[in-house]
């Protein structure tokens, strides 16, 4: 660790356990594979699990975390909070979950009602699909805007749940539309809108589409996810990204998280977090707070009821 940069404590709103040996993950199944912004995905088609996490999190203070779902059988989606509330009677991690739930299934209300009964679950994702492509965008909409899915979205709110919403950013135009029709429900962004396009055009673009999801006032966003294929992960390349998402959500709407293990595929834990330390070493020490800590554990609730 550096002189100088942030010593206190880390909440990491955004990682994964899985074991793919004793549980259904299609894509983490041997001989399976999906496309993926970091490329080849191997060497993550292991058991994860606290232990692990633990090791790789050494050097930093990491006192609470979000595990985040990781596409466990469809089949069963409360199975897998099953398994992750006995992983944190075990190890003491996580300290909130964000769980799986299919909102245009026709038993999304009953699925939403059993994952807010675990005493963990703080929020729901479900990935809306939708263009790949931003030039796509116009003759493809994702489920955000499919009324069926709104329907199981509305359930949110009576349950106390967020959303994570993990969409590039040429889908949030439909993500505003979300927020301001439902303005009972936060919406947490993952990974930062994914800006994987690092060419002028493409950061214009997926500036203009942070800056008006932003100007929602029930949404935030997770700053993970910054890796880009084939290259390091580096201060230069992401510390104006960092930067830009402070500047337009504030830091008590913007979180830093790991994303592991999928972003060991790029960095280390130290690597990444390091270099979030030190690309805020120059803000006050109240937004480096709510950067790395005190926003997620607003959000997702991780400390203990006193």
């Amino acid at each position: 660790m550096q002189e100088g940069l942030w010593q206190g404590p880390v909440v990491d709103a955004h990682h994964h356990f899985w074991d793919p040996t004793e549980n259904l993950y299609p894509w983490l199944e041997p001989g399976v594979t999906v496309p993926h912004r970091y490329g080849e995905y191997e060497a993550i088609k292991r058991r994860y699990d606290p232990e692990d996490y633990r090791r790789d999190t050494q050097g930093h203070d990491v006192v609470e975390s979000v595990y985040v779902e990781a596409e466990w059988s469809p089949d069963d989606p409360i199975g897998e909070t099953r398994y992750v509330h006995g992983l944190a009677r075990r190890y003491g991690y996580p300290h909130a979950v964000v769980a799986q739930a299919w909102l245009h299934h026709d038993d999304a209300a009953h699925v939403l009602a059993q994952q807010a009964a675990f005493p963990l679950v703080r929020s729901v994702r479900h990935k809306p699909g939708g263009p790949a492509r931003p030039q796509d965008v116009g003759g493809e909409r994702t489920l955000m805007s499919d009324e069926r899915w709104r329907r199981g979205y509305a359930a949110l709110q009576a349950h106390g749940l967020h959303f994570d919403l993990q969409t590039p950013w040429w889908n949030l135009h439909e993500a505003v539309a979300l927020a301001r029709d439902f303005p009972g429900v936060t919406i947490i962004l993952n990974h930062a809108g994914l800006p994987t396009d690092r060419s002028p055009e493409g950061l214009a673009g997926w500036r203009e589409a942070m800056a008006a999801l932003a100007g929602q006032p029930n949404t935030a966003v997770k700053i993970s996810g910054l890796g880009m294929r084939g290259k390091p992960w580096t201060v230069e390349d992401n510390g104006p990204i960092v930067r830009d998402i402070v500047a337009m959500f504030g830091a008590q709407r913007a979180m830093f998280a790991s994303n592991f293990p999928v972003d060991g595929l790029c960095a280390s834990f130290d690597t990444i977090f390091t270099g979030f330390k030190r690309i805020v070493a120059d803000l006050p020490d109240a937004q480096q707070q709510a950067l790395f800590c005190g926003t997620a554990r607003r959000l997702y609730r991780t400390q203990p009821a006193a």
